[in-house]
């Protein structure tokens, strides 16, 4: 930094100082004069007898009270708190008592400890004595309601009515059990409020019913009387219009817990419930989570899976099991209500029966999806035959059972078979065929044959593993068998809880008498007609090639296409691919091996290995594109492709057996560690012994006996402990500091940067190899080993042990792993190349220095990544999963770059002479939506695993989750990923702010955000914003603050002057004449900001470039370094930027390399002539290539090149030369291609990358960028920038808030609502900007505004109304 800008800066920071002292002097000043008024006041009271100077002196002081602070009351509340009691007493002058209950509302409002003083002096007794002699109703009002207030309670503003049904709530926490008449009879008058219009009052009476309803649910008279009231019908009503965005999401499953308790002690209850038609309305609560593909942002509660359960429960005593409970009167009357009423069981299942599937499919957990089969067992079982074909005519009951052969648990194979045996008994006709099909009678048969367990199938069968226990009984205690999951009885006992009630052999008894009955053995050798044409297609795919994967004749190419499309068209034929038939035929493996060269499942795979493959690879990702893209399913419409995806999605719903691991039963507690780093944490800690390898030679032995060890810290920092124990070279000691040091890849940062990433936590996060870490300094010196097996360096702990309890399939045990003490042994590490990691392996551009640039562009490796990272180490490889996950990330990646291979393969056919116009080149590609690669199932059991108490950081999961969010993103929602990147950037101060000591069932699930994190005042200059961001940033950019903006000489701050702020800082950035991006030569005079259709992309600079139009370079890396922090930290800040940054350089943030096509996108006419001036190259190169062909045909529109006198200046750029000499003063055909290359290099690649380096530097310094690149473009766009459609038209009634006098239906409101949907796009920027600070809303628009947006009455002295929005 230059002196002058040093002076300035010091000058700058002391004007900061004195301007804070000054404002606090002010707020010192101000709160001591308000004291002084309340203490000249209270002396008058304490002096004054007369009544009418008592009334102005009241008057006085309630306005006084008004506009003081809770530093004002505190310093004299036990002064004023017995006067105000004694004047509430006055029974002569009901002003009095009015003015003085109203000062205490004050009081109590501005220090709620004031509560106490008040009941000291006995305040309780006067409060209930007003309430019964009511003078006034502002009294009443005043005082708060107790149970008599209900009868007057219709007289009530609405916040008099939030006040007296709070305390009607306060009093039926504690309903005693022996006086319920008086509750009982303030049902009525309760009921009548589930239809209010205020969304507290409704949330308040829905509470007061569900601890009614826990006290008297034991009694069959009192549920009846509840009925009678009508309870059910006004519930069932809330719950089926619009209770999820009126209630809170805890009061909206204790509405269905209420349902749950009324059916089971009522056979009235139990019969409104079917006459109201509850399974439409249990249907549609478990359509709000979307479980297709896409979780809804709107709908879904944090991921919170817990409601399932309160349905399942409902579900269950819908059904009665008279096999449990024979002697039960209630239970046989109920069944005898469905066997008279089989259209309301028929309709029950048609409208629950599928969603159960889904839930089921969603791996939730094992006790939701054995509570869903032992539901769908109940409505098979009760449903009568007739019923059984139109139930599950629209349900592939036999893929669905399928895939439950696959889990490992007995209970659930159990129902399965039970299931499949009731619909073999009853419909054999209809199922027999379609049970071969999928492969059940092939899993039946290995049920009961130990060989068939071991034989050559390649479907898996039993291979999930199950380590969670997430399900508690009543009584708190985990439990331990499937047979109580949804139980309705009470248990006697401990142990009875503990005991299976499933006999040893049952499941092999079913099995046999299935077989023996049901199946013919001719069935076990026949195969289906589609599973011997798959067959054989792959078998003739993989021949097309040789063992190394290239194809043997050239002329073949169009041979494979047509394979490819005759194993598409079976996918969507009219019969549908079973997954049985998907994986058993090949097809599976033979894609896989197909498109990677038969080389995805080779270990360790260079990337130069990788760049030489390449064009091979995208030769056959564009004949794969060109099958599946254009062709489509001729009723639906729908593409090749989304069938294929749908396909491998179901398999990989069916297959997958990644283990959710909760800590249930583990209390959370405070710990002291001293390994790596000796410090306490807030869970438990690692007993962990380490031990010399045998044979190993040290200077010094470790011999203590256990180390309390950070559980979720590396084995690298663990090395840095350990090594200089066990080294007596003390020059070999790494220090404490490296280990604490984040290892992701660094820039070049400025000196205060590298010091503040010193102070950062490691312990809560993974370490990542860089390739610094590479060098002989960083090497690895000890590797540990457990149990045998070696354990890798860049995992956790916690993950390590994890990992080797499912490898030996142990039984996992919570208690167990906190409870042993592990020995891990350790052993000098020998250098060799395998100790390397994968990440340091050189890059194609560092070790083929000598291709041409134009190569490289032609051939960008788009699939790099496809084959060089591992998708998940524990995997076995070859399996299904495996390709189906390589399959996956394959046609992920196709799907993004599909405009690319396409305007590839169009070039191509240019060049060959199949295309003969340049006009031909412009294309509209289709694209499949992101959401299609979803996977409900693994977002489930993601959500869960970060929903567990023990997730402070994602080094605390199993490894799956890890591995797949770095290699398989997109198989997770936006949601998710967005709460695992702030688990892993922010740790859990973000992530979990709900995370609670008390164990797992104390968190609370709220929406994320940095709510809870301290907050510090910044104060700015309006007329220097960007001075003042540099200097924010310089003090808090790498601190763990949430920064609040307070403008200089302006009243007010918080989240308002905040966001515009952000918005004015990037106004700033997008002014002209910055030399920051490319601008339009077209501009207006008046227009002070770029307004690019476009949007914004950096402008080139050449290396040798200092300066440009008076512009100096080294500003325009300062502000590029400015952008990067600005960035990053309104990202940890939860804040909204309002700048438009083009697609390509969000890929660039991403780490993404960019080539020609990628120009397309912020600016397509250079695109376009680039685009044609390619074909032209390519086209002259093809006819050179046959009979050595005349190229001098080729022209460019009917001009030879050499017409269009072009220079080798940048277009647009004339300052800037792309290659000095001679041979390249002017454009030809003979170097067309060397120009070309070089617009493309300068424009995407060598010319913006030190701005890029400045900007990935500036972010660095928050936290680091690899963090956020788990996202696709499109989703960073919307985590910086929010959502670019202001708001939806049917959102406004539901995320806006109305009080203070106000509900949906006022028509000042209703006014309100119609302006504002009539607002043009511009408007509702304004419109936000005023109400928010920002004119953009955060990612899920209006409902994930946080405050939300609150509309209130406020009438002036004038009585005109106006609108406040609240924030």
């Amino acid at each position: 930094m230059e002196s002058g800008d040093e002076e300035w800066e010091s000058d700058d920071m002391e004007q900061y100082e004195d301007d804070m002292e000054q404002y606090e002097d002010d707020m010192e000043q101000y709160d001591s004069k308000f004291y002084e008024k309340i203490e000249n006041v209270v002396q008058s009271l304490r002096e004054e007898t007369e009544t009418s100077s008592q009334l102005i002196l009241l008057r006085e002081l309630c306005g006084v009270l008004s506009f003081c602070s809770e530093y004002s009351i505190s310093n004299i509340v036990d002064l004023l708190s017995p006067l105000l009691v004694e004047y509430s007493k006055n029974e002569s002058n009901p002003d009095i008592v009015l003015f003085s209950l109203r000062a205490m509302t004050h009081v109590c409002e501005l220090y709620s400890s004031s509560a106490g003083f008040f009941v000291e002096h006995n305040v309780v007794p006067t409060l209930c004595q007003r309430l019964f002699a009511i003078e006034y109703l502002d009294v009443a009002e005043e005082a708060g309601a107790v149970m008599a207030v209900l009868n007057y309670i219709d007289f009530f503003s609405t916040n008099m009515k939030r006040v007296a049904l709070s305390t009607m709530l306060n009093m039926c926490k504690k309903l005693p059990s022996e006086s319920l008449s008086p509750f009982m009879e303030a049902v009525p008058i309760l009921c009548e409020f589930f239809g209010h219009e205020d969304h507290q009052l409704v949330e308040k009476v829905a509470v007061c019913f569900i601890k009614i309803v826990d006290k008297v649910h034991q009694s069959s008279e009192l549920i009846e009387e509840l009925c009678n009231h009508g309870l059910i019908r006004k519930v069932t009503l809330l719950l089926s219009s619009n209770g999820q965005t009126t209630l809170s999401q805890l009061t909206y499953n204790g509405l269905v817990g209420l349902l749950v308790k009324l059916s089971s002690g009522s056979l009235v209850a139990f019969r409104t419930l079917y006459e109201l038609n509850i399974s439409s309305i249990l249907r549609d609560i478990l359509c709000t989570f979307d479980l297709t593909n896409e979780v809804s942002r709107s709908q879904q509660i944090g991921g919170n899976c817990y409601w399932v359960y309160e349905v399942l429960d409902l579900l269950n005593e819908l059904l009665p099991d008279l096999a449990k409970d024979q002697n039960d009167q209630l239970v046989l009357d109920k069944e005898s209500f469905l066997d008279n009423h089989s259209n309301l069981l028929q309709r029950l299942g048609m409208d629950v029966f599928p969603m159960l599937i889904k839930v089921f499919n969603c791996g939730v957990s094992v006790h939701v999806c054995h509570g869903c089969l032992s539901v769908m067992y109940k409505i098979v079982r009760l449903s009568k035959c007739e019923m059984h074909v139109e139930l599950l005519k629209n349900v592939n009951i036999s893929s669905f059972l399928a895939g439950v052969f696959t889990q490992k648990d007995q209970h659930m194979l159990m129902l399965a078979l039970q299931i499949a045996e009731i619909i073999l008994h009853k419909c054999p006709d209809n199922f027999l065929m379609l049970f071969l099909k999928e492969g059940i009678f092939f899993f039946i048969d290995a049920l009961l044959t130990q060989e068939k367990r071991t034989s050559k199938l390649m479907y898996p069968v039993f291979s999930s593993i199950q380590l969670d226990s997430s399900k508690k009984s009543a009584s708190g205690q985990a439990l331990q068998c499937l047979c109580y999951a949804f139980s309705s009885g009470q248990f006697s006992s401990l142990s009875e809880v503990r005991n299976c009630k499933l006999d040893k052999d049952s499941v092999y008894n079913l099995a046999e008498h299935i077989k023996t009955t049901y199946i013919v053995p001719e069935l076990f050798d026949s195969q289906t007609t589609i599973l011997q044409n798959l067959r054989a297609l792959s078998n003739d795919l993989l021949s097309m090639f040789t063992d190394n994967g290239v194809l043997s004749v050239h002329d073949e190419e169009e041979k494979t296409k047509s394979i490819l499309s005759q194993i598409m068209d079976k996918f969507s034929g009219k019969e549908q691919v079973s997954t049985f038939e998907f994986i058993e035929s090949g097809v599976l493996k033979s894609l896989a091996d197909y498109l990677s060269q038969g080389q995805y499942l080779r270990n360790n795979k260079g990337m130069q290995d990788v760049f030489n493959d390449n064009a091979v690879i995208e030769k056959r990702f564009e004949a794969l594109a060109s099958v599946c893209l254009f062709a489509s399913q001729p009723f639906s419409g729908e593409t090749t492709l989304s069938v294929l995806i749908r396909n491998l999605q179901t398999a990989l719903t069916s297959l997958e057996a990644f283990p959710v691991i909760l800590s249930s039963g583990l209390r959370l507690r405070d710990s002291f560690v001293t390994v790596p780093k000796g410090r306490p944490v807030p869970y438990p800690c690692l007993k962990v012994c380490f031990v010399r390898g045998e044979g190993e030679t040290f200077p010094n032995e470790y011999t203590e006996e256990f180390h309390t060890v950070d559980p979720f810290s590396s084995l690298h920092s663990i090395e840095g402990y350990l090594w200089p124990m066990v080294s007596s070279k003390s020059t070999e000691y790494v220090g404490s500091s490296s280990m604490w040091q984040l290892r992701s890849p660094q820039l070049q940062l400025p000196s205060h940067a590298e010091e503040l990433q010193m102070d950062a936590e490691p312990s809560l996060e993974l370490e990542k190899c860089d390739p610094a870490s590479c060098s002989n300094e960083a090497s690895q010196k000890l590797v540990f080993y457990f149990e045998g097996q070696r354990m890798d360096h860049k995992f956790t702990l916690y993950q390590e042990i994890l990992r080797h309890a499912i490898r030996q399939n142990d039984s996992f045990s919570s208690l167990k792993l906190w409870s042993k003490v592990h020995k891990i042994t350790y052993r000098r590490a020998i250098e060799s190349e395998d100790m390397i990691p994968s990440e340091c392996h050189s890059s194609p551009q560092d070790s083929s220095s000598g291709y041409k640039v134009l190569a490289y562009y032609q051939h960008t490796p788009f699939f790099s990544d496809l084959l060089s990272c591992e998708l998940v180490s524990d995997l076995e490889k070859p399996s299904p999963i495996y390709d189906i996950l390589f399959l996956l990330k394959s046609l992920e990646s196709m799907n993004r770059v599909i405009f690319h291979l396409i305007s590839r393969e169009r070039i191509h056919a240019f060049a060959k002479g199949k295309v003969g116009d340049l006009d031909s080149l412009k294309i509209t590609v289709p694209s499949i939506p992101q959401n299609e690669f979803v996977s409900t199932k693994l977002t489930e059991k993601l959500e869960q695993q970060m929903r567990d108490s023990l997730a402070v950081s994602v080094g605390a999961m199993p490894l799956w989750c890890n591995q797949l969010m770095a290699s398989c993103p997109f198989l997770f929602s936006f949601e998710a990923r967005c709460k695992y990147f702030k688990l892993e950037a922010f740790s859990q101060s973000q992530a979990q702010p709900g995370l609670s000591h008390n164990g797992p069932g104390a968190m609370r699930d709220r929406p994320l955000g940095p709510a809870e994190l301290p907050r510090k005042t910044f104060l700015v200059h309006r007329n220097r914003i960007l001075e003042s961001a540099e200097q924010m940033m310089e003090l808090h950019a790498n601190s763990k603050v949430v920064i609040v903006v307070e403008y200089y000489e302006e009243v007010g701050t918080g989240l308002g002057p905040t966001l515009e702020f952000y918005t004015l800082v990037c106004h700033e950035f997008q002014k002209h004449g910055l030399g920051m991006w490319r601008e339009e030569a077209n501009l207006q005079a008046e227009e002070t900001r770029i307004r690019s259709f476009y949007r914004l992309f950096p402008r080139p600079w050449s290396s040798v470039q200092d300066t440009s139009g008076g512009i100096q370079f080294s500003e325009v890396t300062k502000k590029f370094f400015l952008l990067g922090q600005v960035f990053a930290k309104a990202l940890h800040d939860g804040r909204i930027l309002d700048i438009h940054i083009s697609k390509a350089f969000y890929k660039l943030i991403l780490g993404k390399e960019l080539s020609l096509y990628d120009i397309q996108s912020f600016d397509p006419e250079l695109y376009m002539v680039l685009q044609e001036f390619q074909a032209l190259v390519m086209r002259k190169k093809y006819i050179e290539s046959i009979s050595g062909g005349n190229s001098d045909i080729v022209s460019f529109r009917d001009e030879r090149i050499e017409d269009l006198f072009l220079d080798f200046t940048l277009p647009g750029y004339p300052d800037i030369l792309l290659a000095p000499g001679t041979d390249h003063s002017m454009v030809n055909m003979r170097n067309l291609e060397n120009y070309v290359s070089l617009i493309v290099d300068a424009t995407v690649r060598s010319g913006i990358s030190r701005q890029m380096e400045a900007f990935e530097s500036g972010f660095n310094q928050v936290f680091s960028i690899e963090h956020i690149r788990i996202f696709n473009e499109e989703e960073l766009e919307s985590m910086f920038c929010g959502e670019s459609d202001s708001w939806a038209v049917n959102d406004l009634e539901d995320f806006i808030m109305f009080d203070h006098g106000y509900t949906a239906s006022s028509p000042p409101i209703v006014n309100f609502l119609e302006i504002i949907r009539e607002f043009g796009h511009e408007q509702r920027r304004a419109f936000l900007q005023f109400v928010t600070g920002a004119p953009r809303l955060p990612p899920g628009g209006l409902a994930s505004l946080t405050p939300k947006l609150t509309v209130v009455r406020k009438v002036c002295r004038l009585h005109t109304i106006y609108f406040q929005c609240s924030f």
